[in-house]
């Protein structure tokens, strides 16, 4: 069992991912916490985070396996890596057992954007999701998400990370489904995954007014910006535009029904369905309400 995980952690390595022991059958670090923290060695000068302490050195690899049987973890963002977790319904007592997965949910969404699914690396995971491995481009600094793409759709980027091939658990394998290449994140998904952009505003005391003179300036041109998507961009478009004017719900200067109605005819007249519009727009404006619950002010 050594061996074979040592292997998988040499593997990983050897193609520049920084790696660290997760304990035996589980996702979980086995490098000690914060609070457990000796303050020796590397943590000398402060608590070292899994992320930090994670390598590819092959001398560090080897102790570190050659001590118990550790799963392989894999951390994305040292790694240059955004990994998307396409998961599937976990709660069968509830009636989910027939809701679309995370891949099928992925591949509505590369659909409707006009672009097949990416082929990369992909890894199955114990629970019989999948992992598609992405090169981050120079320069691109993504965090994590969590159903910002979809439903059932999650990365892992900075802050992430992932087991890899060859880990095992008690539900079984995580097991590398094709050749090695990885594919660099197609332009159209670093379009989604990029954060959006936070507006400067005036001071509190400035805003009554003001703040919802800006957000019906944000929604004329939001709005226009999804009408005149062309072919290939329309859905990227229409998710970054709720998930921007999310936020102006969140705070109140829009109501909720407003921001879709407007949206959703940009969207028709780009070319999208109804249902897509309705689907991508609900996904959204939950995803940006629940992230903007606080008005972001600057003086």
């Amino acid at each position: 069992m050594n061996e074979h995980l040592l292997r998988a952690a040499l593997d990983a390595a050897g193609r520049g991912w920084h790696v660290f022991p997760l304990r035996p059958g589980t996702k979980r670090p086995a490098l000690h916490g914060e609070r457990s923290c000796p303050r020796t060695g590397q943590c000398a000068a402060g608590h070292v985070k899994w992320e930090q302490r994670a390598t590819t050195d092959p001398d560090r690899i080897r102790a570190a396996w050659s001590r118990a049987p550790f799963n392989v973890g894999i951390a994305t963002g040292p790694s240059g890596l955004v990994v998307i977790d396409l998961d599937v319904p976990k709660d069968k007592n509830k009636g989910s057992w027939d809701a679309p997965c995370g891949a099928t949910n992925f591949q509505a969404l590369c659909e409707r954007a006009g672009h097949a699914v990416p082929a990369t690396y992909r890894v199955r995971t114990a629970s019989g999701g999948t992992h598609l491995y992405f090169t981050a481009p120079p320069g691109l600094h993504l965090t994590n998400t969590a159903r910002t793409i979809a439903e059932l759709v999650d990365t892992r980027a900075w802050g992430g990370c992932v087991a890899a091939a060859g880990s095992i658990t008690p539900t079984g394998t995580y097991e590398a489904l094709c050749g090695p290449e990885t594919a660099v994140l197609p332009s159209w998904l670093q379009t989604i995954l990029q954060p959006v952009p936070k507006s400067s505003q005036a001071p509190a005391t400035a805003l009554s007014g003001r703040s919802r003179r800006y957000a019906d300036v944000a929604l004329t041109n939001e709005s226009r910006a999804v009408a005149t998507a062309q072919v290939g961009e329309r859905d990227t478009t229409l998710l970054r535009a709720a998930r921007a004017l999310g936020r102006f719900v969140a705070w109140g200067d829009l109501p909720r029904h407003v921001v879709e109605q407007a949206l959703q005819e940009a969207g028709q007249a780009a070319g999208l369905t109804a249902s897509e519009c309705r689907s991508t727009l609900r996904s959204a404006l939950n995803w940006s309400i629940t992230h903007n619950q606080q008005r972001r002010e600057t003086a």
